[in-house]
């Protein structure tokens, strides 16, 4: 049994008890291509119907959401423009807490209805090529994969309690290395764990198309000007841009938007391309999803930790194929910023942290 959740925008005039549903996926794909007919094609809906529902929203709003440009099809109005950018940084921050709901009850109900498949449980933190990973494990019928978002720090407590087979990891190159491993160590028994390599990725600064205020360098946020959007304190990655700023003994009060924090990667994205801000750190898949420029700063190594006993485990002996599988690497080398990096391969805790 697989569940999805997805969110429903409802309008409501506070002098009317008349409310209004209005599907931004439809004029997310009307700013995309310019045309109705493509449109409604994506939506399941009818030219006639599709027009008619733009019609009633427009009656709603008392404006309409989209135009005709002669030549040119049909665009968003300005209105238009903000409810689809409203819709994008809703899905961007709400789609792991969604997606781990739904993996809740649909471990629930799977519990009490017959099962012919074995179950691997991940907690990892939220990112594109984990998400690939997941996807293409979806497709098989003799796995299923539990798979939660929690925080880089979290995943390993999991560990250790028992709650999940597999727990993400990413750790930084270069000089903060050895504090990132530092602060992963009490989890990591070298006795008992084992590390199976995934990818690499790369993080950096977020930045507006054509970086109009050359924001090339994380001191560069101090300039009273940039108005940045930071990651949640809980997360891995707000804990590298710390690290970051204390490498080069930055104030980092002194960043305009500092407190003002997003929980995913593309959520921050969002916030930038939508012009709530001019800057953000995190993965660069996510600045290419929002169409942002993007200052490579740090490269992670991205992993995944377990028991040794579960790689006689038949669930984890599939993901590990997957993992190895060209299907894996051809999906995650088109996702920008990341490359498969021993992927499936299992390694001592030692040997993994060393390279």
């Amino acid at each position: 049994m697989r569940v999805e959740i997805e969110p429903v925008w409802r309008f409501r005039r506070e002098d009317d008890d008349r409310s209004i549903l209005v599907m931004l996926d439809l004029l997310l794909e009307l700013r995309a291509s310019g045309k109705i007919t493509r449109a409604a094609e994506r939506a399941h809906l009818s030219y006639r119907h599709c027009w008619n529902l733009l019609e009633k929203w427009a009656e709603f709003f008392g404006t309409p959401l989209v135009e005709r440009v002669r030549g040119r099809g049909t665009r968003l109005t300005v209105l238009g423009e903000k409810l689809v950018w409203a819709g994008q940084r809703l899905q961007a921050r709400l789609r792991p807490q969604l997606q781990n709901l739904a993996q809740e009850l649909e471990t629930d109900l799977n519990e009490v209805l017959p099962q012919r498949t074995t179950i691997v449980r991940v907690h990892a933190s939220h990112g594109f090529a984990v998400s690939k990973l997941s996807e293409l494990l979806s497709r098989r019928t003799d796995i299923r994969i539990d798979l939660r978002y929690v925080t880089n720090q979290s995943s390993l407590v999991s560990l250790a309690h028992g709650a999940c087979d597999l727990a993400g990891l990413h750790l930084p190159r270069g000089e903060l290395r050895a504090e990132a491993i530092d602060a992963a160590r009490p989890w990591l028994n070298s006795t008992e764990h084992r590390i199976i390599g995934l990818v690499t990725r790369e993080m950096g600064l977020m930045v507006k198309r054509g970086n109009p205020l050359r924001i090339t360098s994380v001191d560069r946020l101090l300039a009273p000007q940039v108005r940045f959007v930071n990651r949640d304190p809980e997360s891995g990655t707000r804990r590298l841009f710390d690290q970051l700023l204390q490498q080069q003994t930055l104030d980092p009060t002194r960043i305009d938007g500092y407190e003002r924090v997003e929980f995913t990667h593309a959520a921050v994205a969002a916030y930038v391309a939508s012009g709530m801000a001019d800057a953000s750190f995190g993965v660069e898949a996510a600045a290419r999803q929002f169409d942002l420029d993007f200052v490579r700063l740090v490269t992670e190594d991205y992993f995944f930790v377990c028991r040794r006993e579960a790689l006689d485990n038949p669930a984890v002996m599939r993901v590990l194929e997957v993992m190895r599988s060209s299907e894996f690497q051809e999906g995650v080398a088109k996702l920008p910023g990341y490359a498969v990096k021993d992927a499936g391969k299992v390694k001592s805790v030692g040997e993994a942290l060393r390279s």
